[in-house]
């Protein structure tokens, strides 16, 4: 019923970041220079790290990832890559997302750990950024994507694609890019984060602060970082990204040969899993990031955020996401003029569904891309 145990041999003492002694495996990396952020601030000599797909020069497929994601989509684990693509079926030769039409480019996220600049990253003077790194939004992680866009020459994407955080930043990207996003599918996300969504990432944030080996965030150069911090943060958000028929169905009330719960064991590997490909101090901004989102904000509210986007949409939403409900989807389904409705992903796996559900999420995609005007 459950996946082996990851032991602690496995598991690293300080931080599952990507490092520059690391190997690249399948990353480029553009230098985008100082990103100006909202709060005033500049984050200087920024670095995004990317993957593309496709031939350069066809029209041009942005693939957004969600909070733990990172650029590697499609391909294999390997030196460089811990876990393999997390939409082989979706992106590729043929596939929904046709890299015989189109150029896909997917970068790791502004404060992510798989390359891209943040917390684990080297500031300036050479140390690890730490708790000198600065809080981001989501705007602030848009505004990096569109400096890459520019040095990449991509003027304007025929498409822009995310579910999830990956979401945020593209419903983001056509608010405040509109002239830039000619297409726009989003998935189980939505228009602002909600109380509950926002009371969720405290917990797991608190878990991450607590742990006797955060150091104020300032641990990368300790013997031990808050790894235990960041498990018990994923174990809080992987029930909210499941469902509770599926939690029901698959576990019940069975226990291990231990006595544990199965549930509970389940939920224990996959804690320790993201320890060994993530960082705390990432996950620590990139939820903050989340938190932040809102895209009527100094915008004269969602409604009139919302009436700026031109690119023609598609807006999917999973029946059994409890974190990001349907009614999120259906606000968005209900203002963005170039919607034509809400499209329902059935699924029993929750707000994972847009990552396990590919055959319905390829359809849609397909429908996203499709070259062809929409019906009346």
């Amino acid at each position: 019923m459950t996946s082996p145990h990851l032991t602690s041999q496995d598991l690293p003492s300080v931080t599952g970041a990507w490092r520059e002694e690391d190997p690249v495996g399948s990353r480029r990396f553009a230098d985008v220079g100082d990103v100006a952020l909202e709060s005033g601030s500049v984050l200087p000599d920024v670095r995004l790290a990317y993957e593309t797909w496709g031939t350069p020069g066809a029209p041009a497929v942005l693939v957004l990832h969600a909070l733990t994601g990172d650029s590697h989509v499609v391909g294999p684990t390997g030196p460089g890559h811990p876990s393999p693509g997390w939409w082989d079926t979706l992106v590729g030769p043929g596939l929904p997302i046709d890299t015989d039409r189109f150029l896909v480019v997917c970068a790791n996220i502004l404060g992510g750990c798989q390359g891209s600049t943040g917390p684990a990253s080297l500031a300036p003077d050479g140390r690890a950024w730490g708790s000198r790194f600065p809080d981001l939004t989501v705007r602030d992680q848009v505004a990096a994507e569109a400096l890459l866009a520019d040095a990449l020459g991509i003027e304007r994407w025929y498409a822009v694609v995310g579910g999830s955080a990956g979401g945020m930043r593209g419903l983001e990207w056509a608010v405040g890019h509109p002239s830039r996003v000619e297409r726009l599918f989003l998935l189980a996300t939505s228009a602002q984060a909600s109380a509950e969504q926002l009371a969720l990432s405290s917990v797991q944030q608190a878990a991450i602060t607590t742990d006797p080996h955060f150091h104020g965030g300032d641990y990368y150069a300790e013997r031990r970082g808050p790894t235990n911090g960041l498990d018990l943060a994923r174990r809080v958000a992987h029930v909210a990204y499941r469902s509770e028929a599926e939690l029901q169905q698959r576990f019940g009330r069975e226990r291990e040969p231990d006595g544990r719960f199965s549930v509970a064991s389940y939920l224990e590997h996959h804690g320790t899993k993201l320890t060994r490909r993530f960082d705390a101090g990432s996950y620590l901004t990139l939820t903050r990031a989340m938190d932040s989102h809102d895209v009527g904000r100094d915008r004269g509210g969602v409604p009139a955020a919302l009436a700026r986007v031109t690119a023609r949409a598609v807006v999917a939403g999973i029946d059994s996401d409890r974190l990001y409900p349907l009614h999120q989807q259906q606000e968005l389904a209900d203002l963005l003029p170039g919607a034509d409705g809400l499209d329902v992903v059935h699924s029993v796996h929750g707000h994972d569904g847009f990552l396990v559900e590919q055959e319905q999420v390829g359809a849609l995609a397909r429908r996203a891309l499709d070259p062809s005007p929409p019906v009346p």
